[in-house]
């Protein structure tokens, strides 16, 4: 048990506990509590979705960001990872050791109003444009799991959305999907040398410094656990499930292969590998966390490279998602 999030050890006997037979209708205490949200318009077996053991909004997304110059930043260990979105000429870091305790930051960069999310279950991060058909949507966090994987939903319509895909699930939007950005995943200390070329560049800090532990990992060596929390679903073959892989489209590569590689070019892609990034998911404080690398994916195109739409998730949460999809874990 103690390979478990500290923090969520204790509900996961609770829900283990009362748990019965998968539902074929929503639970009725979801109406009670989402009373806006269309559940006779749903992708998914209700029985797939589990509780996290929090609340609706339980864990409080960012609704009011407020962010800083680069250089004013002093309590950021320079390894820390850091999710970095660059759009219209405009940059800013959202830093995991933050987003660890909020999952969701409501933004607008470049005059794009954006979502960028972490799922700390899936190590999953991904940034995608809130506005559909002109409108602008804000989300929050559901409280729930779907594959071990943050459910999100919006408040305008109060539809429920699976972080890992961007489709809504449930509800009055199901089946739309929202615009995934590229952005990239790299350490504090590689941002603020790309950051030097963009006047202004920026980055969130908490709108309440105490509000939590900013810097711990509350799920402490869970990237070395041999089981993912609240998922009983198929593991991958040939690749533990919380290992970490390189997910772009319905492909995957090991990070092990990438690291090994360094360099892997198939057609115009390119995918490579730096060392210099601790892990959030390792040691208690993340500045501490083992080294991972940086992983930058790019297309070679007409105007040179540009950088791609990926993720770097765990194993098994590519595997639950993409069932019939590879995970690259040799040279071609």
């Amino acid at each position: 048990m103690k390979i478990l999030p500290f923090a969520l050890a204790a509900i996961f006997l609770w829900i283990t506990a009362v748990s019965g037979a998968p539902a074929a209708e929503p639970p009725s205490n979801w109406s009670r509590e989402w009373k806006a949200t269309d559940f006779s318009r749903s992708l998914i077996e209700f029985s797939e979705i589990r509780s996290g053991g929090v609340p609706k909004d339980g864990i409080p997304a960012i609704d009011n960001p407020k962010y800083v110059p680069v250089a004013e930043i002093s309590d950021i260990g320079e390894l820390e990872p850091v999710i970095t979105v660059t759009l219209n000429g405009e940059m800013r870091a959202y830093p995991v050791r933050i987003l660890i305790w909020h999952e969701i930051a409501n933004d607008t960069l470049g005059g794009i109003p954006i979502a960028v999310t972490f799922c700390p279950l899936c190590n999953s991060a991904l940034v995608f444009e809130r506005r559909i058909d002109g409108q602008v949507y804000d989300f929050g966090t559901t409280g729930k799991l779907r594959n071990s994987d943050l459910v999100m939903y919006d408040r305008q319509t109060e539809s429920w959305w699976q972080q890992f895909t961007g489709e809504a699930i449930v509800g009055k939007m199901m089946g739309t999907r929202l615009t995934a950005l590229p952005v990239r995943i790299e350490s504090f200390e590689r941002f603020k040398i790309r950051a030097a070329e963009y006047e202004g560049a920026t980055v969130l800090v908490p709108t309440r410094a105490r509000m939590r532990n900013y810097g711990a990992n509350p799920y402490s060596r869970y990237d070395q656990s041999t089981k993912p929390f609240l998922y009983d679903g198929e593991l991958p073959e040939y690749v533990a499930p919380l290992s970490r892989v390189v997910v772009i489209g319905n492909e995957a590569w090991s990070l092990e292969l990438v690291k090994k590689q360094r360099r892997i070019e198939r057609g115009d892609l390119i995918i490579s590998w730096e060392a210099g990034q601790n892990s959030a998911l390792d040691t208690t404080m993340i500045r501490l966390g083992r080294d991972i690398g940086n992983v930058v994916v790019q297309r070679d195109g007409p105007d040179g490279l540009v950088d791609v739409v990926h993720d770097i998730s765990f194993a098994f949460a590519f595997h639950a998602f993409h069932p019939d999809a590879p995970i690259h874990i040799e040279a071609k």
